[in-house]
């Protein structure tokens, strides 16, 4: 690259190297730094945002090129209060990067003793101290005590246009009003209503949303319209049914309010509750009648050992010896023959044989 510069003789603000080639430093820093260092010594009383608005600098690019500047060691500022109470702040701009301490010791140099104020430009007058604050004076007497109570409310007539008493009968019927209990305001849910039925509707309700999102519902809301789907359950109807009821036919331009589309397929399509038939009348208890009166014990007259037993008629044995007189006889109708227990078989045969007329032995040659 060829350069020809030409210096001007007069009118020019030298910059040094370690400011034109610090990387640290955006144009608008280097611009408002050469700026400053190139202003006479009247000029060193304004503040340094005043001397970046006369160059044009505002806003963000003055705060960003003041914050490299602090940040690089060029400016340093200091903030304190004065003797009057009022606050100021101390600005050192230099050319050249400077420590904090450094800058103290060229700060301390600069001034005699800390400015009360920014300072006034050499030309302008001293501004006078400012007076020491006063007491102020009342505008109205001393401070008194509060005073409490003494104040008594005044009723406001101005609604009232009837100065009159009423009348005895318009005194009677307030009366009787007053007597009279209100009756209570009917509840919206059936007084024999299952909970679990109304939570069960409660739950299908709660349930359309995934089926149709626009028919999502709160728990509040569903909790008040199970009121009128639990009727649906208690006719009979299944959950099936009265989802049916509910999701069929969707209206053409959608459902605009749930709880009220909800409200009034419930109220619209609810079934007639059945009727029941009357129940028969219930035919009239027999008459409870007195147990016979229980017979004294009696002896039997069956065989064996004498024993007693209770009669429940006119029997004279007892259900024992009956059963073992029957036997006997049924033995002698039939012809059945009675062994005693242990009897051989051919004994048994040959006695059997020989009741019937039967020869016991088998004849030669048959």
């Amino acid at each position: 690259m060829l350069c020809h510069v030409i210096p001007p003789s007069s009118g020019y603000t030298k910059a040094s190297n370690n400011v034109v080639r610090e990387r640290r430093l955006n144009s608008d820093a280097k611009i408002l730094l050469l700026y400053v260092q190139g202003l006479p010594e009247s000029a060193t009383g304004c503040p340094l945002g005043e001397l970046a608005h006369e160059l044009g600098m505002k806003g963000h690019a003055y705060q960003k090129a003041k914050k490299q500047l602090v940040a690089q060691g060029f400016v340093h500022e200091w903030s304190g209060q004065g003797a009057g109470g009022r606050w100021y702040t101390e600005q050192l701009f230099t050319n050249t990067p400077l420590t904090e301490a450094e800058a103290r010791t060229v700060r301390a140099t600069l001034t005699t003793a800390p400015a009360s104020s920014t300072p006034p430009p050499p030309s302008s007058p001293p501004l006078p101290p400012p007076p020491p604050p006063t007491v102020p004076i009342p505008i109205v007497g001393e401070p008194t005590p509060r005073t409490a109570g003494g104040y008594q409310p005044v009723e406001d007539n101005r609604e009232k246009t009837n100065t009159h008493p009423p009348s005895e009968a318009e005194a009677a019927q307030a009366a009787v009003e007053v007597a009279e209990p209100q009756p209570p305001a009917p509840s919206s849910a059936s007084p024999s209503s299952n909970p679990a039925q109304l939570a069960r509707a409660e739950q299908i309700l709660l349930s359309l949303r995934h089926t149709r999102r626009e028919l999502h519902l709160g728990v509040r809301e569903a909790r008040a319209l199970a009121v009128e789907a639990v009727k649906w359950l208690e006719r009979g109807l299944g959950e099936a049914d009265l989802r049916q009821a509910l999701l069929a036919e969707r209206p053409e331009g959608g459902v605009r309010c749930a709880v009220g589309f909800l409200r009034y397929r419930l109220a619209q399509k609810c079934p007639v509750l059945p009727q029941t038939p009357p129940t028969p009348p219930t035919p009239p208890a027999p008459p409870i009648t007195a147990p016979p009166p229980v017979r004294e014990l009696i002896a039997c007259d069956g065989y064996g050992d004498e024993h007693l037993f209770r009669p429940l008629g006119d029997e004279t044995s007892c259900p024992e010896c009956r059963r073992a007189t029957a036997y006997e006889n049924w033995l002698q109708d039939t012809d059945t023959h009675h062994f005693p227990e242990g009897t051989p078989w051919r004994e048994r045969f040959a006695t059997v044989r020989a009741a019937e007329g039967l020869p016991t032995t088998a004849t030669p040659g048959a």
